[in-house]
């Protein structure tokens, strides 16, 4: 399906489960994405809720959508990430869908290609055995560049976003709802990550990095 809003363009939106806790795990090139990510949310009939980097609730209006919304921030420190973690593990459980960028940052890579993700959703998707969908966006950072804090309407660059089917991670889920370990953390997080810079690769008709 293909929902043109302006310049934002929809696809893979029959892949979001319309009722039940779901993962959405998203790459992350600009500030604009919690704006566009939930227009794509919504018009899959669900409500975002976000786990994000506390310095989005200071950026100029991102900061009041996601204090409205009910976002859960990530503040530095150990204590604060276990919090949010649990919290994001309560609202998957409660049958909300929560949106998280698995790079955490925006990607270092010169040419947009996501970076390595940390293992965050992966331990979220196994201790909940909620899908994870995978969600590509290109063009935000044309949209909202970083360090600019206006976006770029008078353009009207395109933005694309196209979600994938759930990742598969059945296989990894400890029996019994043991503890995970790292090397089941790993390889979910890698399939994670490379559904994700597959659908990148569409959206862009262009080829990978071999390696990230």
């Amino acid at each position: 399906m293909l929902v043109h809003g302006g310049r934002m363009r929809f696809r893979g939106l029959r892949h979001v489960p319309r009722t039940g806790g779901v993962i959405i795990a998203s790459n992350h090139l600009s500030f604009a994405d919690p704006a566009t990510l939930t227009f794509f949310c919504l018009a899959a009939g669900r409500v975002p809720r976000y786990l994000a980097r506390d310095d989005l609730w200071r950026m100029p209006v991102i900061g009041r959508v996601m204090t409205s919304g009910g976002h859960i921030p990530v503040h530095r420190g150990r204590s604060s990430v276990v919090d949010a973690f649990r919290d994001a593990v309560g609202a998957v459980e409660a049958g909300e869908c929560v949106v998280v960028f698995p790079e955490s940052t925006f990607s270092d890579d010169p040419d947009g290609w996501p970076a390595r993700g940390k293992p965050g959703v992966a331990r979220m998707a196994l201790a909940t055995g909620a899908p994870v969908v995978p969600v590509a966006n290109w063009g935000t950072h044309h949209l909202l560049p970083r360090g600019s804090y206006l976006p770029r309407f008078l353009r009207r660059p395109a933005v694309d976003i196209v979600a994938g089917p759930p990742v598969a991670l059945d296989d990894l889920t400890p029996p019994g709802g043991g503890r995970v370990g790292a090397a089941a953390l790993a390889e979910a997080t890698g399939r994670i990550m490379g559904s994700l810079t597959g659908l990148l690769a569409d959206i862009r008709g262009e080829v990978p990095p071999v390696t990230r």
